[in-house]
């Protein structure tokens, strides 16, 4: 088997770090990145904040009672989107071969880099000074022969960690380590794996893989043996385009307002458009999400006559799409998640039929390429829809 070197990069607390470098006022206190304390849960909280206990996906309520003087910020999707790019435009001048997790997390494998770029080491110390001083930001980097190894060692001397497991020192770094690290194991085969008396990695291993397959079943019992043993082929896999571009929000309040949901599908649809031309493509189909406040949810999707990156065209065919949906406050058809998604992409430059209408076709898009530019020059919502604006004195 070729050895290859797998670099595991995370920024620690993301969204709450991006909050605590864009506001100095913020900083060393403890921060909870989400919703209202009434319905909202943490989407990223703070280090200084995790210390009482606080972990992502807490109800912000429960959060509050372990800690009452934390600062609580509704996130900027568009913020941590920004500094995503960033950093995955770093990431690719280390290695083509970039797996993204998330927003905030990837691999690499660093195989082919290394003749030229030093070992593993070295990448991973070269990563974390570039993040820090080109974002301000701090990642926590693993370097392992394997992806199992590699996450897991980012993971396990947060915040600004570094830990680097050689071939030779895979299996002493693994066997340690409790079942539950194993990719795979929930607390349902962690209860099964306790009954048969493991709770190690290294017990795993030592473990007849026949009485695995006998107990856990074929696929999983052979997994887990295998991963065990250190042995995990998966390769990092660099990123596809994208099959969809999309924005929803979840509302503090339950909406059963259309005029006010179409409000909301505009500048949601411009949020995707510009999106769709970083991206350079268009996109040929529309869909609409709606979830009610018992949780239902709907979608509605309508196929364009030709693909765009116009977010006028985007939010008129949302909007038509919500005119059909039914939304009726007494039956329990309030709407508490809205959003767009623009999907059927394909590149801007792609050819394509030319119609009757295509001078104002490229009259959307010149706009909105126009608008791109200027707040490339002035920052982002510098330019605002006229319905939007009374939204900005709230």
């Amino acid at each position: 088997m070729t050895l290859r070197t797998i670099l595991h990069v995370d920024l620690d607390a993301f969204y709450a770090a991006v909050e605590q470098r864009d506001d100095p006022q913020l900083r060393g206190k403890p921060v909870l990145v989400g919703g209202t304390v009434r319905r909202g849960v943490v989407a990223s909280c703070s280090y200084e904040a995790r210390k009482f206990g606080i972990k992502s996906a807490m109800p912000m309520a429960e959060a509050m009672r372990r800690c009452p003087h934390a600062v609580v910020v509704r996130h900027r999707m568009e913020r941590y989107a920004e500094a995503s790019h960033q950093f995955f435009a770093i990431l690719g001048d280390f290695s083509p071969e970039v797996e993204g997790l998330s927003l905030d997390e990837a691999f690499l494998d660093i195989t082919g880099s290394e003749r030229l770029l030093g070992e593993g080491l070295a990448i991973a110390q070269a990563i974390k000074k570039r993040v820090r001083a080109e974002l301000s930001l701090v990642a926590s980097v693993g370097v392992a022969p394997i992806k199992l190894a590699a996450k897991i060692a980012s993971d396990i001397d947060k915040p600004d960690g570094l830990r680097v497991i050689t071939p030779e020192g895979l299996l002493g770094f693994l066997h340690p380590l409790p079942v539950t690290r194993l990719w795979g194991v929930g607390e349902t085969t962690r209860e099964v794996l306790a009954t048969m008396g493991l709770s190690t990695i290294g017990d795993v291993a030592r473990y007849p893989e026949t009485a695995l397959v006998g107990r856990l079943g074929a696929n999983t019992g052979h997994h887990l043996a295998a991963l065990a043993r250190g042995e995990d082929t998966r390769p990092v896999v660099a990123e596809h385009d994208p099959v969809t571009v999309g924005h929803q929000e979840t509302f503090d309040e339950d909406v059963d307002d259309k005029g006010e949901l179409a409000v909301l599908l505009l500048d949601q649809a411009d949020r995707v458009a510009v999106r769709l031309r970083e991206a350079q493509l268009r996109a040929r189909a529309v869909v609409l999400i709606i979830k009610y406040d018992d949780f239902r949810q709907i979608t509605r999707r309508t196929t364009l006559d030709a693909a765009t990156s116009d977010g006028g065209v985007l939010a008129r065919i949302a909007i038509e799409l919500l005119a059909k949906v039914p939304i009726e406050p007494k039956k329990g058809a309030r709407v508490r998640l809205c959003g767009i998604a623009a999907t059927g992409l394909e590149p801007r430059d792609a050819p394509r039929q030319l119609g009757f209408d295509e001078a104002e076709r490229q009259k959307g898009e010149r706009l909105g390429d126009t608008i791109d530019k200027v707040a490339a020059k002035f920052g982002k919502g510098v330019i605002r829809r006229a319905v939007h604006l009374d939204e900005d004195k709230e």
